[in-house]
C-alpha cells in the first residue's frame, strides 16, 4: 500500500475548500468532522482515513478517488482513469444505464489500447446490478 502524502493532501482540500467557498467550519460541519481535526488534516498533521475522506469529498461534491489519489491510497498512473470514471458517474445529464455502458466502452478501448484497467472489477460488479437489453443473454 502507498504511503500517505499528507502534506500535499492537506494543501488540495484547502485549495478545493476555497473553491467552493467554504470556511474551515462550514466543511467540518458538512463532512461531520470536528474543526481542529480539519485543520490538522489540512495542514498536514493528520493521516484521514478513507471514510472521512469519503466525506470530505461529499461535502466538496469532489470524487472521493480524487482524494485517495491525493492522500497515496490510489496509485498516480491510475490518476487518469479515475477522473475518467469520477467525470462519467457524476454527469447528471445521463441516466445510470447509460453511465455503466458508457464506462463498459471506456474500458474496452483500454484493454484495446494495452492500457491494464484498475477498475474494471468496479465495472463488472455493478454491471450485474444494470437492467439487460433484449440478447444480452
Amino acid at each position: 500500500m502507498a504511503t500517505l502524502n499528507v502534506g500535499n493532501l492537506g494543501e488540495y482540500l484547502r485549495e478545493q475548500r476555497r473553491n467552493a467557498q467554504l470556511s474551515l467550519r462550514q466543511l467540518a460541519d458538512a463532512a461531520g468532522v470536528s474543526n481542529p481535526y480539519l485543520s490538522q488534516i489540512e495542514r498536514g498533521l493528520r493521516k484521514p482515513s478513507a471514510e472521512i475522506l469519503q466525506q470530505l469529498a461529499k461535502a466538496l461534491r469532489i470524487s472521493a478517488e480524487t482524494l485517495y489519489v491525493q492522500a497515496g491510497i490510489l496509485d498516480e498512473r491510475d490518476r487518469d482513469e479515475v477522473e475518467t470514471r469520477a467525470a462519467i458517474l457524476a454527469d447528471p445529464s445521463i441516466n445510470e444505464r447509460q453511465k455503466q455502458v458508457l464506462l463498459q466502452i471506456y474500458e474496452s478501448f483500454r484493454k484495446e489500447n494495452g492500457t491494464a484497467p484498475t477498475a474494471a472489477q468496479d465495472g463488472s460488479d455493478t454491471a450485474d446490478d444494470q437492467p439487460r437489453a433484449a440478447g444480452d443473454d
